[in-house]
């Protein structure tokens, strides 16, 4: 009788053996630009990240760097014969079934399937002065090249099929990430985008100069979704059920309709990460919906840890542009009472509201941010630092009342936060957990304005010698997508 092999050493994991391309095309064929790895591919392979049934397994999903048409090339070195129930995963049906890469009706075989000579000999048809689809947004230099941001609605077909292609980096590369009208949640990948109309596309690409100074090469980078939800705001005073208030007509303009704008999915490609192209992709996004008069709000789904950084350097850098803003100070006038309810402890706090109206920042990043700033005004004795081995002085009475407001501040943003859960505590408990967050807020907020001075610091021109001169909830995700830079 034969002996059963051992099945445990079929499984790969499917991180490692999964890999991602940007190939260039040229007359001579393709040429490499990067290869890289997805962060997640649970969404794909299930929770262990684990493909059965090969050995040395290679997953290759390349793409034109251009216009991002796909290619899937499956190798390995050996495959496990089936036995009884437990045979080989088929990992090109799992993707293909599963709507990760695009079909077309049209074609017998998506075009990510087709064999690889021919999408080599598509890649040597060059198409001259090809660019992006859309609109060119907006331009600025980089560390390596120039960079073009394009802009287009998912309605255009040629934006639409873009991002066919690239939607599948959105589960690799954000967690918990779903395609555009995919249900969170669902069993199934299929998606509904009805709503295209609602849905604006920002793609960011490199353009490399060719030695023909009339042509160029184009090498994407990386990704924004937008969508624009109806901001609707009840009538003041508010109508009486018998006033003749309605929805707008069907033959209303929605594009002319106010609107609350939020950024859903947020995607730069790993070779090109820390280079600032996120915080740039996304000040150009944030500067353009801020001058849109429809837009009243600017939101950011459910993002992650890292994207909330880059996030709050950037609006700390836009916020401070506003004097209003800038000039927010502890009042340290006040008296501290010992009961009852605390007097304003901010200059300006009546005009808080306002600024942020102005700023169109959604009201907990705001107050975030304004917390951070009083945060930065705090005398060196008593304000929080990163760095242990600072020499800071004896603090003054004066410095420690500072630093009592400014922990007032926190804790009553903090409390209106978790107001349900902090009234089931005990008092004593409550106030203990209360310093307790707090700590972390001082440290996360010390980290976020180390990181802005950084920034601050290197945009700064430099002299002729060479030296420089002188947490958030989300709405509803019933689109759910993230974020990730």
């Amino acid at each position: 009788m034969a002996e059963l092999p051992d099945l445990e050493e079929w499984f790969v994991s499917s991180n490692d053996a999964f890999s991602i391309a940007l190939m260039a095309p040229s007359k001579s064929g393709l040429q490499s630009v990067a290869t890289f790895h997805p962060k997640f591919t649970y969404p794909i392979f299930g929770e262990e990240e684990r493909i059965f049934g090969y050995k040395g397994l290679r997953v290759s999903l390349r793409y034109r760097a251009n216009d991002m048409r796909p290619h899937l090339k499956i190798s390995y070195d050996k495959k496990m014969k089936a036995v009884g129930d437990s045979e080989p995963q088929d990992v090109a049906a799992i993707l293909q079934e599963g709507n990760h890469l695009p079909k077309n009706p049209s074609l017998i075989i998506a075009v990510a399937f087709v064999k690889e000579s021919d999408f080599i000999e598509s890649s040597k048809q060059l198409v001259e002065n090809w660019t992006p689809p859309g609109t060119l947004h907006d331009t600025f230099d980089g560390p390596d090249g120039q960079y073009e941001i394009w802009k287009g609605s998912l309605e255009d077909p040629a934006i639409k099929q873009i991002n066919s292609r690239i939607q599948i980096l959105v589960p690799l590369f954000i967690e918990g990430g779903s395609y555009i009208g995919q249900i969170p949640d669902s069993e199934t990948n299929e998606q509904d985008i009805t709503d295209a109309d609602r849905w604006t596309v920002f793609l960011l690409y490199r353009r490399d100069r060719a030695d023909d100074p009339e042509r160029s090469s184009y090498v994407f980078v990386g990704y924004s979704t937008i969508y624009r939800f109806y901001w609707f705001q009840p009538p003041t005073p508010p109508t009486s059920p018998g006033g003749d208030w309605e929805l707008p007509k069907g033959d209303q303009n929605l594009s002319e309709l106010p609107c609350r704008t939020r950024l859903s999915q947020f995607v730069v490609l790993p070779p090109f990460q820390g280079k600032g192209h996120g915080a740039r992709l996304y000040q150009s996004i944030f500067e353009h919906y801020h001058k849109h008069p429809q837009t009243q709000e600017l939101t950011v789904e459910d993002p992650n840890e890292a994207f909330d950084d880059l996030r709050d350097v950037c609006d700390m850098q836009f916020l401070r542009k506003m004097p209003e803003f800038n000039n927010l100070r502890l009042d340290t006038s006040v008296t501290i009472p010992e009961s009852g309810p605390l007097p304003k402890l901010i200059v300006g706090w009546d005009k808080l509201e306002e600024i942020r109206r102005q700023a169109k920042i959604a009201p907990r990043q705001f107050y975030r941010a304004v917390e951070m700033h009083l945060m930065s005004k705090l005398p060196d004795s008593v304000r929080p630092t990163m760095d242990l081995d600072k020499d800071v002085p004896a603090p003054t009475e004066g410095d420690k009342h500072q630093e009592r407001l400014w922990q007032l501040v926190a804790k009553q943003r903090l409390y209106r936060h978790n107001r349900d859960a902090l009234s089931q505590m005990e008092p004593e408990e409550r106030i203990e957990k209360l310093s307790e967050v707090l700590r972390g807020v001082e440290l996360a907020n010390a980290r976020i304005l180390a990181m802005y001075e950084r920034v601050i610091q290197h945009s700064q021109p430099q002299a002729s010698n060479g030296k420089r001169k002188l947490e958030d909830g989300a709405e509803s995700a019933s689109k759910k997508a993230r974020v990730e830079e």
